[in-house]
């Protein structure tokens, strides 16, 4: 765990032979208002929540989880926390929303043959992933959460229904899986991802003032660099 603001947490992915996306927490962890941003792969929502309670969280606290998108990695141990915290609302973009409720979980598994290795590895059967959700969220919607206020972006590329959290006074993103530190960006080769959009998305974000960068793996950028996107975007470009 590391503290990035005074209302903002890292807990770090635990990697295994699939990645495990990283959960940030918004929010007083003394008061009654917590956000989780992303919950991880499966098996690893006790590994999470555990971090949480050694630091006094208790799961009454904890009002919401939002997911920057729905891959296997970012919400595979999410039915795991849900048995933890049965309150907590479940926020995710209209497109990947609607998706989750009709239970097609072609946009957690990516492709065909991801989700017959993961099943096998995991034990799983279809329909763990047909999950309730709460918000729909759209390009634009303003987040009050706890103390401070979040842009969502919708950053598609990567997935169809990808978002970005932006937080305009001191200027993070939470970036999911769009962009990562280390001059990486997210695979566009999967259900629901579209090289062109990922462009557009890198293209968005280019001109945005990004003092910190949380993406989903990797490590956090706390000191991003002048033109760090305009970089990125100019190394990829002819790829996309």
């Amino acid at each position: 765990m590391k503290r990035i603001l005074d209302d903002l947490l890292w807990i770090k992915g635990e990697d295994e032979f699939i990645p495990d996306s990283h959960m940030y927490v918004i929010g007083d962890i003394k008061g009654d208002d917590i956000t989780l941003v992303d919950a991880g792969l499966i098996g690893k929502g006790s590994y999470k929540m555990g971090i949480l309670e050694r630091l006094g969280v208790k799961a009454h606290q904890i009002r919401r989880i939002i997911m920057t998108h729905c891959h296997l990695d970012h919400i595979g141990c999410l039915p795991e926390l849900k048995r933890m915290i049965p309150q907590m609302e479940v926020w995710v973009h209209e497109l990947e929303a609607v998706e989750l409720e009709a239970g097609d979980e072609r946009t957690v598994y990516g492709m065909e043959l991801f989700k017959t290795m993961a099943q096998a590895q995991f034990r799983l059967k279809d329909g763990i992933f047909k999950i309730e959700v709460h918000r729909k969220l759209k390009d634009g919607d303003l987040l009050s959460l706890g103390s401070s206020n979040w842009s969502v972006l919708h950053l598609p590329g990567h997935s169809k229904g990808s978002i970005g959290l932006y937080e305009e006074g001191s200027k993070v993103l939470v970036s999911g899986d769009t962009l990562y530190s280390d001059y990486a960006i997210g695979r566009f080769d999967l259900y629901g991802a579209d090289s062109g959009q990922l462009k557009a998305s890198l293209r968005r974000l280019a001109p945005m003032e990004i003092h910190v960068l949380l993406p989903a793996h990797n490590r956090p950028m706390e000191v991003v660099p002048q033109g760090y996107v305009q970089d990125v975007l100019r190394q990829w470009e002819a790829y996309l």
